[in-house]
Order: structure tokens, then C-alpha cells, then sequence
């Protein structure tokens, strides 16, 4: 089932001088990754800076671990809520083989930059039928055909490292795109997203697990 949010900018506490025309983010993950909640963040995170945003998702199969594709548009002004092939300017997968599936978003022409979580977890496809995983080699050289650059973060090992579960790397990975510039949202907006769309009590971990992925994209490798 696919769902549309739209929110309308208030202009009012943004620099004008510093807006753009569009940008385009596709969240590539499967059920129980955090992919809507990260697209609503990041929707927050342009509303608030005065951005029009447009989001859709899939996500008929997320209790069944199926993948769970989201679009977060944001912009002057966003008529349609989906990226069309060859459009994304950011492309961020919570799952390797997700972020495969999402390839066809991004292109050269437009410079995507891809953004992979290195964990891999297996489809059905795999664990029933057998079928080779690619390796991460290959998977990078794979997605290099489709945008400028690859960054391959060991997100989800961080996090169980800092929180004992894996569940807070896609905000790992967006304070890992946030401290490499990736995304044209300053901190402060990111942070009162997070904190609008997390539940209160969550909040502080994940700005914890944010800064430590911020920590990643300016002294990590890469």
C-alpha cells in the first residue's frame, strides 16, 4: 500500500537565500529497519526548515520483512510525491541488497550518492531457494553504475555496540550523511525532527547514536 504525506512550508524561520530547487531521497530497507520512521525524520527536518516536502512509502510488507521503499522530496515547491528513475540525489540503504533493488533511482548524471549499511540480512529468496548473497565487492561495484559515489558504513555494528541492538542504525547512518554534507538540512533542524517524530523517551539515545554517526562521516575511513 503505498501513502502520500505532504506538508506545506512556513517560510517564515528559513533563509530563503540558501534554498534549493529540489532534493531527492530514497530510504531503502525492509520491515523493522526504521526506514518510514527515517523518511519522516528527514521530512520533519525540511518542513521545519521551511521546505514544501512530499514522502511516499510502501510498506504492505514490513511485518513480513519484505522491502520497504521510501521517497522524501523536499524543495522550493514539490508537486509529486515520487522520484522518478535516474532522480535521487541520495540514496540510503539500511540493508545492502536493498540498496541494489534501488539502484535504478539514482544515475551518474545526477551525482547520487549511495549510503549502505554493510549488515547483511538474507531474503527468502536466499534462505529458502538457495541463491547466492552477493559479497559487499560486488554489491558497491553494482551501485557504483548508478551515482558518483558509495559509502559503505558498518552502521548496525556500531549501534549494537553503543545500544546492545541494532534497531537505532538508520539514525546512525543519518548523522553519518549529515557530517559528510549529504544532505542539505543543518543539525539543529535534524535534532527537533528526531525529536518530533521519536518518542520522548527515545530521544536522548538516538541523538547519542546520531552524534556517533556524525563522529563516523568526519574521522571515519571513507
Amino acid at each position: 500500500m503505498h501513502w502520500l504525506w505532504c506538508m506545506c512550508p512556513n517560510l517564515s524561520g528559513s533563509d530563503k537565500g540558501e534554498r534549493m530547487k529540489e532534493f531527492n531521497v530514497v530510504i531503502a530497507g525492509i520491515g523493522g529497519q526504521g526506514s518510514i520512521t527515517l523518511a519522516y525524520v528527514l521530512a520533519q527536518a525540511a518542513f521545519l526548515k521551511g521546505y514544501d516536502v512530499k514522502t511516499s512509502e510502501l510498506h504492505g510488507l514490513a511485518q513480513r520483512y519484505g522491502s520497504v521503499p521510501c521517497h522524501v522530496r523536499f524543495g522550493e515547491k514539490i508537486y509529486s510525491s515520487v522520484i522518478m528513475e535516474g532522480e535521487a540525489n541520495l540514496i540510503i540503504g539500511l540493508e545492502p541488497l536493498e540498496a541494489v533493488r534501488a539502484c535504478y533511482y539514482g544515475s551518474k548524471e545526477n551525482g547520487t550518492i549511495f549510503v549502505i549499511d554493510t549488515k547483511r540480512i538474507f531474503p527468502l529468496s536466499v534462505q529458502v531457494c538457495k541463491e547466492p548473497y552477493p559479497s559487499l565487492k560486488r554489491i558497491q561495484k553494482m551501485l557504483r553504475a548508478f551515482g558518483e559515489k558509495v559509502f559503505a558504513v558498518n552502521a548496525s555494528e556500531a549501534v549494537k555496540k553503543l545500544t546492545g541492538s541494532f534497531v537505532a542504525s538508520n539514525i546512525y547512518l543519518l548523522g553519518f550523511c549529515s557530517a559528510k554534507k549529504l544532505i542539505p538540512i543543518e543539525k539543529e533542524f535534524i535534532l527537533e525532527g528526531m525529536r518530533k517524530v521519536l518518542p520522548e523517551k527515545l530521544f536522548d539515545l538516538n541523538k547519542k547514536v546520531f552524534e556517533e554517526g556524525e563522529k563516523e562521516g568526519l574521522y571515519g575511513k571513507g
